[in-house]
């Protein structure tokens, strides 16, 4: 019997995931992508608390919000929630 783990794409239909979303990469799953505006941001840090992947930081250094595109699963949700306009929806690979 084999001990190495599955990703997610070899859960079967309907099936539940045996592990945290942590422990593989889902970015992959995404139709659309978030781009921010770094000059509409207020940095409110409603996208980062509102990410239910935790796929969104803010660079203390660089004043920047980090997209973590290997977990971003272009829920849209970041965007919805940003009271500043400054992340737009596009469709992967029109960015």
């Amino acid at each position: 019997m084999s001990t190495q783990k599955k990703g997610w794409k070899e859960i079967p239909l309907a099936g539940a995931c045996w592990m945290s979303s942590t422990e593989y990469k889902t970015g992959d799953w995404r139709s659309y992508k978030p781009v921010w505006n770094a000059d509409k941001c207020t940095r409110c840090m409603f996208c980062h608390i509102y990410c239910p992947e935790g796929a969104i930081k803010h660079d203390p250094e660089t004043d920047k919000m980090v997209f973590d595109f290997d977990f971003c699963k272009g829920c849209g949700i970041c965007a919805n929630e940003c009271p500043a306009d400054a992340i737009e929806m596009v469709l992967e690979g029109k960015e």
